[in-house]
């Protein structure tokens, strides 16, 4: 897991390391976002990720200074007060900092974050998504072709496990009924969840249906095919990030 998490850091790192200055200034998707916006966000958490890992009590007083912040959002104001230079740097050394205590970390611990604590290895799974969306959407602002990888399976996976969450934050029922995930990963590979003789599936390609549950694409913008009320409901509201509900337009 730790290693997939550098990979997708390098990845993105390709993307901006030789950008021009003045490309840091373009739109995305994100709605008065910059790229600039974009990394400093992915610094912030990082940063903040290694904190939690790191020093669980100083995450705690560091995460009551940003929930009063409110509706400030802290995470964006470094990128909009250093050069693209400095934020790529300060973004360097938080994911170094993030994959190292991820290397010292207890792995039996309870990681706190903004919601409910999660485990070490959801954790970094869920920093693996960020990572992946929000490079997306960098990506897309500047028009660069990003190759599908097998770290796919970890977007799927967290997309797949909010499903309960994506429901409770859009004010819907539980819902008992297992729900059969097939997605077909770039290599041809077959990945699977839930109950293979459930009548409630959604199928098609595993890139779509990480666009789609991190809201990067519509699902009616999608190739995804989904059968049952179940499966229709969750993916209409599918979010497989923390925070209130959003749907991609």
């Amino acid at each position: 897991m730790i290693a997939d998490l550098e990979s997708e850091h390098e990845s993105l790192d390709q993307i901006v390391a030789d950008l021009d200055p003045q490309k840091w200034l373009a739109p995305t998707e994100s709605p008065g976002w910059t790229i600039a916006d974009q990394l400093s966000h992915l610094q912030f958490f990082d940063e903040r990720g290694a904190l939690a890992m790191d020093s669980p009590e100083e995450f705690g007083e560091d995460r009551q200074r940003i929930i009063s912040a409110a509706p400030q959002d802290l995470s964006i104001e470094l990128g909009r007060s250093v050069s693209p230079a400095e934020l790529l740097d300060s973004w360097r050394r938080s994911r170094r900092g993030l994959i190292s205590a991820a290397h010292s970390v207890d792995p039996t611990v309870r990681v706190p974050w903004y919601g409910p604590s999660m485990a070490v290895k959801s954790f970094l799974t869920a920093r693996l998504m960020e990572c992946w969306a929000h490079g997306e959407d960098i990506a897309q602002a500047l028009r660069v072709h990003r190759d599908p990888t097998a770290r796919l399976k970890h977007v799927a996976h967290i997309g797949v496990g909010a499903r309960a969450f994506s429901l409770m934050i859009n004010r819907l029922p539980e819902d008992p009924l297992s729900i059969r995930v097939e997605l077909t990963a770039p290599d041809g590979e077959l990945w699977v969840w839930g109950d293979e003789l459930s009548d409630q599936r959604v199928t098609g390609d595993a890139l779509d249906f990480c666009l789609v549950v991190t809201q990067r694409r519509a699902l009616v913008q999608s190739q995804l095919a989904v059968a049952g009320e179940s499966a229709t409901t969750w993916m209409g509201v599918a979010q497989a990030f923390a925070g209130a509900p959003t749907k991609k337009k």
